[in-house]
């Protein structure tokens, strides 16, 4: 009796558990865990609680750096994250606070790019999956991503924020966890923008004239992308961004090819270089290539919305930047 109470016990749990599994690109629904709702995440709340937040499930763990010796802090309000400024305590409380609300509603706001096939086949590709912060309907998507040097991923600051803020625009954004390394990290770019044009339906995308989106090593990233495409990193076959957004990176390989480039930095960025980005637009200039480029006097690396700095605001300089590339 013992064995039949449990099995019926299984049965109803899959029955009201309303999931959907994901195999071979196909959407993975994972519905939150009602009983977890709670209060308000706060400045105080550990950043422990966080990952191990019930709704949340295995996903929790890649909201901060997988490799935690690249960040410091206890809880979210003192957060602090390797090569970066100007973080900002209120937005990493809020995106925390986003996500809970999410999860803890039902909706999905994180999806895996690989099977369960391939990150068996390759453990690493276990810690990668796109985060989604969903806009309107059918609007236009970008997908952010992270630097940290290829060593890590530092979305809290690099990419959820500016993800946040052009949800709010609208706009459907997705910020990618991706494994460290330039060549894995751009292979995991080209997966995730394969998934998203796959699920295009499911995830209420427009997938015309969509922008890549990075800072540091995430602005290489989109670099990349730009300039060789999806196919070139294992991706589909698939239209070239309409618009690249980087931030400080001292990356300088282009082509007469690349899409619509915006570029951003600080002038006392001590690691990427503001002539060095400011002459790669020039070169692209030069073939024709809408481009456009600032410079923020006394800004250090990795400022990201740059809220309290000479920079606020350059997000929507950037939107409307892409807006004017397309059709």
């Amino acid at each position: 009796m013992k064995r039949t109470a449990l099995g019926i016990a299984i049965i109803m749990m899959f029955l009201f558990s309303a999931c959907k599994a994901k195999d071979g690109g196909k959407i993975t629904e994972k519905k939150g865990n009602s009983d977890s709702i709670s209060t308000p995440f706060t400045a105080d709340t550990a950043i422990s609680d966080v990952i191990n937040y019930p709704s949340f499930g295995d996903w929790g763990r890649l909201i901060f750096p997988v490799d935690t010796g690249y960040y410091s802090g206890d809880t979210l309000g003192n957060l602090r994250l390797t090569w970066y400024s100007n973080i900002d305590p209120q937005k990493t409380v809020e995106i925390a606070n986003y996500m809970r609300e999410h999860a803890d509603n039902g909706d999905v706001i994180f999806y895996d790019i690989y099977t369960d096939e391939e990150k068996a086949a390759d453990p690493d590709k276990a810690d990668t999956g796109l985060f989604f912060f969903k806009g309107e309907p059918n609007a236009k998507f970008a997908v952010c991503n992270a630097g940290g040097g290829f060593a890590y991923v530092g979305a809290m600051h690099d990419s959820f924020p500016h993800a946040l803020e052009l949800s709010k625009m609208g706009y459907n954004a997705f910020a990618l966890i991706y494994r460290p390394g330039w060549d894995t990290a751009c292979e995991d770019l080209a997966r995730a923008i394969s998934f998203i044009f796959s699920n295009a339906d499911e995830l209420e995308v427009d997938t015309r004239d969509y922008s890549l989106w990075g800072g540091s090593a995430g602005g290489r990233m989109a670099a990349y992308l730009g300039t060789y495409g999806t196919v070139y990193f294992g991706g589909d076959e698939l239209p070239k961004p309409a618009a690249c957004i980087i931030q400080y990176t001292g990356h300088s390989e282009y082509s007469e090819d690349d899409p619509p480039t915006y570029s951003c930095v600080g002038t006392s960025d001590g690691i990427a270089n503001w002539r060095t980005m400011q002459s790669r637009l020039d070169a692209m200039s030069a073939f024709g290539i809408p481009t456009e480029f600032h410079a923020y006097e006394g800004l250090s690396h990795g400022f990201g919305l740059g809220t309290g700095t000479v920079a606020e605001g350059w997000i929507n300089d950037a939107v409307d930047f892409w807006e004017e590339q397309t059709g």
